[in-house]
């Protein structure tokens, strides 16, 4: 099975990374998808950015759950999720904040994050999921329904608006063996930059990485 969706381009951040409290108040690849709810391609930036096909495949040590397709989650392997706007148009500046305020959230409670972006219509994110007390991963389905669900709720508010905010199919690569942890904090880092928002990833106020 393969599956691609395409998000829209964006329009230059202004604002600094330090207004976010402002704000505030792969062996496989799957979809998942989450209720209610709302990546880049390496050469289209004036098009928008498009998520790569994305292709399932059986593994040998996992648990799942299930919605309209499957979806996997592996241990102690780095997770690269995509989602994207429900609607074509762009996020404004604060509502780009109030996701990355909810995107860095369960960073060293329920995910290992190591690198997130808030483009002006879909989101990037690199975690791997920590373990509950009895040893287990927390959930991604929940991790991701709890960011989608808050931000958009949080976004209506801002707006003044009701309704869902994100697609509900997410996109998510379990990172193989062979590929680059650092390689991918890097796409994401310069994400920005192949969109033509900002011309050195440190201009843009909406990316996140780990220290």
């Amino acid at each position: 099975m393969s599956r691609s969706i395409s998000c829209g381009a964006g329009t230059p951040a202004r604002e600094t990374a330090g207004q976010v409290s402002q704000y505030a108040d792969t062996d496989n690849v799957h979809s998942s998808q989450t209720p209610g709810s709302d990546a880049d391609s390496m050469d289209t930036a004036s098009r928008g950015q498009e998520c790569p096909p994305h292709t399932f495949m059986f593994p040998t040590r996992t648990y799942q759950y299930r919605r309209r397709l499957p979806h996997i989650q592996k241990f102690n392997r780095p997770l690269f999720v995509t989602f994207c706007k429900l609607l074509h148009n762009q996020f404004s500046e604060r509502a780009r904040y109030l996701v990355l305020k909810h995107c860095i959230h369960d960073h060293g409670k329920r995910i290992d994050l190591h690198a997130a972006v808030i483009m002006p219509d879909h989101v990037h994110m690199l975690f791997t999921l920590l373990r509950d007390e009895r040893g287990w991963p927390y959930p991604m389905q929940k991790i991701l329904k709890m960011i989608k669900g808050t931000s958009a709720r949080d976004i209506n508010r801002l707006l003044g608006s009701s309704g869902p905010v994100w697609q509900d199919e997410s996109f998510d690569h379990v990172l193989r063996s062979q590929e680059s942890l650092e390689e991918k904090i890097e796409y994401i880092r310069t994400s920005p930059v192949r969109a033509g928002l900002v011309q050195k990833p440190e201009e843009y106020s909406w990316l996140w990485l780990k220290p």
